[in-house]
C-alpha cells in the first residue's frame, strides 16, 4: 500500500530531495512549518509521508499514525512493522529516483519512530545516499545493527540530535546507539539541547546548516 505524501519544495528547481518521516501519532503535516525556518543555500524538495493507522500497545491499544507497534514489554515487537514500513518508504525513495533525484541527492529524515525507519532503510539501502537525519530517536535493535547494514553508506553523513531531559526517549538510549555507529565507522554529527521530546530553535539552526553542507 502506498503511503500518502505531502510535498514542500523550498524553491525552483530543488538540487535534491528529503523524505521526513513523523513521530509517533502525528502526521505528514508535522514537520512543514519547519521549512520556512532552515535557511537553505539551495532549494530543497521535501517529502513528507504518512504513517499507516495502527494499535499501539504502549497507548492502550489506540489507533494513531504509527510507523511500527511498540511494547514496553517487548521491545522487539515491532520488528515486523519496522520491515514493512522501510519498504514503504523505499518505495518513496525509488519514486523520488525515477522522478530524476539520484539516490546521492536524497536524505531521509526522521523523529523520534520516525528516525528509527529512516537509520534502518539508510544504514542498509544500497545505493549512496546524501544524508541521514535522526532526530531525537534511536537505532533499533542496535545490538544486531551489523547484521543489517550495507557499506554503501558507510561514509553517509549522519546528524543525530536528542533533548537532554527527554522523558520519551532517554538521552542514555540514544547515546548508546550514536556509539553503536561510530563503532562501525559511520560519520555521526552528534548534537544535544537542554529540551524535551521536541525540536528546538537552536536545533533548527543547525539542520540547516548541516543541509547545507550536504547539498554544498
Amino acid at each position: 500500500m502506498s503511503l500518502e505524501c505531502v510535498t514542500v519544495e523550498s524553491g525552483d528547481a530543488p538540487v535534491g530531495s528529503v523524505i521526513w518521516m513523523h513521530g509517533l501519532g502525528a502526521d505528514a503535516h508535522d514537520f512543514e512549518p519547519v521549512i520556512p525556518m532552515l535557511n537553505l543555500n539551495a532549494p530543497l524538495r521535501f517529502v513528507f509521508p504518512n504513517a499507516p493507522m495502527r494499535p499501539v500497545t504502549l497507548n492502550g491499544g489506540a489507533e494513531m499514525r504509527a510507523w511500527y507497534d511498540i511494547d514496553p514489554g517487548a521491545p522487539l515487537a515491532g520488528q515486523a512493522d519496522i520491515k514493512a514500513s522501510t519498504a514503504q518508504i523505499t518505495e518513496i525513495l525509488e519514486g523520488e529516483i525515477a522522478a530524476g533525484t539520484p539516490a546521492s541527492q536524497i536524505t531521509l529524515a526522521g523523529f523520534s519512530q520516525g528516525g528509527v525507519i529512516a537509520l534502518e532503510l539508510g544504514l542498509a539501502h544500497e545505493k549512496r545516499l546524501a544524508g541521514i537525519m535522526a532526530l531525537s530517536t534511536y537505532v533499533h535493535d542496535h545490538e544486531h545493527l551489523a547484521e543489517r547494514i550495507g557499506l554503501a553508506n558507510i561514509d553517509t553523513p549522519i546528524f543525530m540530535a536528542h533533548g537532554l531531559m527527554d522523558p520519551m526517549i532517554p538521552l542514555t538510549r540514544a547515546v548508546t546507539c550514536r556509539e553503536a555507529l561510530l563503532g562501525l565507522n559511520y560519520q555521526v554529527e552528534w548534537h544535544q539541547y537542554g529540551m524535551g521530546h521536541q525540536v528546538c530553535p537552536e536545533e533548527i539552526t543547525h539542520i540547516s546548516g548541516w543541509l547545507n553542507r550536504v547539498y554544498g
